[in-house]
Parts: structure tokens; sequence; C-alpha cells
């Protein structure tokens, strides 16, 4: 049998190397299903142990903060559902800036941490073996990436995840990612955070709140014009193109 050139060889190794980073938010992920971490990011758990976290921010009212922002993160970066319940819990323990600001600063990190992850990982390799696919769309996404992301940030039709990961696929430069998610999720995360903190009674009472106000027009409305205001520079571009 002829011997296998070093080469190839090499080759499953360094994608190996390349993809510890998405390994290990994977194993993490294994490991938080399996101690059953998700099922705390649920609004009866939240009831359940409000009065224990809340006296926990009374004793420690700098150091709660940066936990909340450690815990938004991680939850955020392997992905794991309850996403609206953290950015609640952060407006009834903080109040609506504060825990809106802390939602803010969690959630990016840890998206952040997930699009690095997988760009390492994944980025390369895809991009090299999508085909034409990839490059009849990569010009348009490396062009207009933040506006589209911006886009998609504010209007959350897609999961939080995927979002985070479909720029790292095609080598989106991390500083318009960060750009894009930090200001895409300022809006929606305050109102969720407003609403939070009015939300002790409801849960101490075992009630479900009333997430319905998102949808309303005095909100939803302003979220629809932001995100068509972001993609006003990708049809002026379009418009010149097209007139040249």
């Amino acid at each position: 049998m002829a011997p296998q050139p070093a080469g190839e060889a090499a080759a499953p190794r360094g994608a190996l190397a390349r993809a510890w980073p998405l390994l290990l938010v994977i194993g993490a992920l294994g490991l938080a299903y399996a101690l059953g971490l998700h099922r705390y990011l649920s609004f009866e758990a939240l009831g359940r142990q409000q009065a224990a976290l809340q006296e926990l921010v009374r004793a420690h009212p700098l150091l709660a903060p940066l936990a909340y922002v450690a815990a938004y993160a991680a939850a955020a970066a392997l992905s794991l559902p309850g996403a609206v319940v953290i950015t609640l819990a952060g407006g009834l323990l903080f109040g609506t800036l504060l825990g809106g600001a802390a939602a803010v600063v969690g959630a990016t990190l840890g998206a952040t941490l997930l699009f690095l992850a997988a760009r390492h990982a994944l980025g390369g390799w895809l991009a090299g073996r999508a085909g034409p696919l990839m490059e009849r769309i990569r010009p348009g996404l490396e062009r207009d990436g933040f506006s589209y992301l911006l886009a998609l940030r504010l209007l959350p039709l897609f999961p939080f995840w995927l979002v985070n990961l479909a720029p790292a696929l095609v080598r989106m430069p991390l500083r318009t990612f960060l750009g894009a998610t930090l200001l895409g999720i300022l809006p929606g995360t305050f109102v969720f955070a407003s609403v939070g903190a009015g939300l002790g009674t409801v849960l101490a009472e075992g009630r479900q709140p009333d997430l319905s106000i998102i949808l309303r027009p005095a909100v939803l409305l302003p979220l629809v014009g932001l995100a068509l205001l972001s993609l006003l520079p990708v049809a002026w571009r379009r418009w010149k193109e097209r007139h040249a």
C-alpha cells in the first residue's frame, strides 16, 4: 500500500487543532444539559429563587452584576434556551437601566465567544468547500454585513445561536460583528428588562408573565422601523450600482 502523503496526514491534525474551541463549547453544552442547568432557565425556577437571588444582590451589590454578566455570557455562548428569562431576571434584580445594561454586555460577550469559536474552527474550512454558492453570496455579506446583521438583531426572526454562527462562516470581521450585535440587541433587551423590573409580584404568585408587550405596536413598530433604517445603506448602494 502506498504511503499516505504528509499533507493528507497533517490535514486531519490541523482540522482538529482548529476545531478545539467549538468542541469545547459542544462539550460544555452537553455537560450543562447533563447537570440539568437548563431547567433553571424558566419562569418557575426564577419565581422559586426570586427571594434568594434578591438577597444575594443586596448582600453583594458590586459582585452580583458581574456574576450576572458572566452567567448570561456563558448561557449565550452555549446557546442554552432561556435568554428571555435571563433578561427578565436582570430587570427584576437590578432594575431597568442596570439590568438592561448588564444583559446587553453578557449577551454580546457570549455571542462573541461563540462567533470566535465557530470562525476559528469552521470558517475557513467551510468557506473553502462551499463552492460557487458561498462565493456568490460572500461579496454581499462582506460588503453589507453590518447592515444585515444589525437588522437581524433588531428583529430576532432567527434563533440567536444561528445569527451568531452565520457571520462566522463567511469570515465577518470581529469589529463588524461586535458593533452590529451590541447595537442590535440594545432596544429589545431594554424592553424586556423594563418588563422584568415589574415582575416581582407576578413571579412570587407563581403566575406566568405577559410577554405580549413586545408585539404591541408601540414596541414592535419602532423595532421594525430601526431594522428597515439599518438596511437603507444596502438599498442606496444597490440603487447607485443599478443606475451607474
